[in-house]
């Protein structure tokens, strides 16, 4: 039986590619340090070690697009390549969790 097929990432340089899955890793340590919804200390600290390694990442990726001469940021195309990522779920662990009704 074959799993239904996702929809292609939109085109991107190898620069932009790497820029969104260090931005998803980094929002995915982000999501695990958050007070809101994390369940221990010891998950938040190990996430918090790993963030500094992720964000330099994210960083170098950004100094590559820059030094490519990418100048800009293709908001729409790299949201859509985040939606089919699953940003949206990883980048909700990041925000406020709904109140609670008493």
């Amino acid at each position: 039986m074959h799993s239904p097929q996702l929809p292609p990432l939109p085109a991107l340089t190898c620069a932009e590619a790497q820029f969104i899955d260090c931005y998803l890793e980094v929002l995915d340590q982000v999501g695990r340090i958050n007070p809101a919804r994390g369940s221990d200390t010891y998950g938040a600290l190990r996430a918090a070690q790993a963030l500094a390694s992720r964000a330099a990442s994210l960083r170098d990726a950004l100094v590559v697009m820059h030094e490519r001469g990418e100048a800009q940021i293709h908001a729409a195309t790299l949201a859509r390549a985040l939606r089919l990522l699953d940003g949206e779920r990883r980048a909700g662990r990041v925000t406020m969790p709904p109140a609670r009704s008493s």
